[in-house]
């Protein structure tokens, strides 16, 4: 494994979280998403800006992240599959030529999945055994609904949002999830058209219809 030298930690930090802010969201669906921010944590990871408690510390800033795209994310899942995380993020760094061994963010898409759109892949540690060419983190997995969804983080974000708080008004929603209003009607306009959502019994006095499982 290689990792980041001490003197230029803060130059190659500001460089991924450069680049991160450029990565717009919106433009992007849930599954390509995913799988950037699975990079996006594996590189900061490697970058190893922390002697002791590394893992536990990119484990802290992933959960925090996520939160501020609207998700309810909690520490469970990266308790209960601690090793699991930890290894994934080996195996999204560790290249091995001669031994035909390459890094892959597979494994660590996997766990990102399961947190981010409730699917069910099995994290086990032998799966990312080098040794084991048969088993796959993302194979034979069931599917979540979101991943056909078309529709971006945030718009999923709102959407478990209208969920949870059917009644919410357009106003509330963007207070909640730090967005114009205009921003949330566009995304409610968009949505409506897809058909994932309905609003019932007015404007005034109505409410949101999710017309799609979550």
């Amino acid at each position: 494994m290689l990792y980041a030298g001490a003197d230029s930690i803060r130059e190659t930090l500001d460089y991924d979280f450069a680049r991160e802010k450029e990565y717009d969201y919106q433009q992007h669906g849930t599954a390509e998403a995913v799988s950037h921010i699975a990079q996006f944590i594996s590189d900061l990871w490697q970058i190893h800006p922390f002697g002791e408690g590394n893992t536990r510390t990119t484990a802290v800033f992933a959960i925090k992240y996520l939160r501020t795209f609207d998700f309810d994310i909690s520490n469970e899942t990266f308790a209960d599959y601690s090793w699991y995380f930890r290894n994934a993020l080996v195996r999204a760094n560790y290249n091995n030529i001669p031994k035909g061994i390459f890094a892959t963010t597979q494994f660590l898409e996997a766990f990102f999945r399961n947190l981010i759109l409730n699917e069910q892949h099995e994290l086990k540690n032998r799966f990312l055994h080098v040794s084991v060419q048969a088993q796959s983190a993302t194979a034979d997995a069931p599917k979540c609904n979101d991943c056909t969804l078309n529709c971006t983080l945030e718009e999923l974000a709102l959407l478990n949002l209208m969920k949870e708080k059917p009644h919410a008004t357009q106003k509330e929603i963007a207070a909640h999830i730090g967005k114009s209003e205009r921003t949330v009607k566009t995304m409610t306009v968009k949505l409506a058209k897809q058909g994932l959502i309905e609003r019932k019994n007015g404007r005034r006095n109505g409410y949101w219809a999710i017309k799609t499982t979550l």
